[in-house]
């Protein structure tokens, strides 16, 4: 069974490409899976265009999720960058 970890985050900008692209090259520096989920659509961390695509705007609450042997911290770092969105 993998480990795994949720976290919420409220958006202070809108989810665009830079953010977008810097929570994939985050995501990419872990084995786990992460995913970002918003409005009931889940988005693949690991493709901007997926992040992008959920629409989530300033004011907005996400959640992050990640599952897989260093889960907790593949979460934390995306919640980290969420929570930096410029």
């Amino acid at each position: 069974m993998s480990a795994s970890s949720e976290l919420s985050v409220v958006l202070p900008a809108d989810l665009h490409a830079r953010p977008a692209g810097a929570l994939v090259r985050a995501a990419a520096g872990f084995t786990s899976t992460v995913e970002v989920v918003f409005d009931g659509k889940q988005a693949n961390a690991r493709s901007v265009l997926a992040v992008m695509g959920l629409g989530a705007r300033a004011g907005a609450t996400v959640v992050v999720r990640a599952t897989g042997a260093d889960a907790a911290e593949a979460a934390r770092a995306a919640a980290s960058i969420l929570e930096d969105v410029k």
